[in-house]
């Protein structure tokens, strides 16, 4: 099994990582929780000791952790279009804050307004 990024810093090339994740939840337990934590510390070797360059790819959704983490660190962050890309749900979010979450605001193309990505590209079939 491959694993990146230790196999693209071997041979010098971009690596890639297509984030997909709905969040992980506690009765998953705390591997899944250490493996966002292993990746990220990767990725802080492979960018900054390495210096070789990491994209990020963001699909629907892409949430939790995962946008906590990895999702964030890319050198070139990429969304597809309509993609929901959030930390905590709009629900949880009104919940803990008291406070209404604009319809729309955990969109990729509002959030690329507001900066947290470069690009976005649709899927090519």
């Amino acid at each position: 099994r491959r694993r990146t990024p230790p196999a693209a810093a071997k041979s010098f090339s971009t690596s890639y990582i297509v984030c997909a994740s709905g969040g992980a939840r506690m009765q998953e337990g705390s591997l899944s929780l250490m493996q966002m934590a292993k990746i990220s510390s990767a990725l802080y070797d492979y960018q900054l000791n390495k210096k070789l360059f990491y994209v990020s790819i963001l699909t629907s959704p892409t949430t939790g952790g995962v946008t906590a983490s990895f999702g964030m660190l890319g050198d070139i962050i990429i969304a597809e279009p309509n993609a929901y890309i959030a930390f905590a749900g709009k629900r949880v979010i009104e919940q803990t804050l008291n406070k209404t979450v604009p319809e729309g605001s955990q969109a990729a193309e509002y959030l690329f307004q507001k900066g947290l990505f470069d690009l976005i590209v649709p899927r090519i079939p």
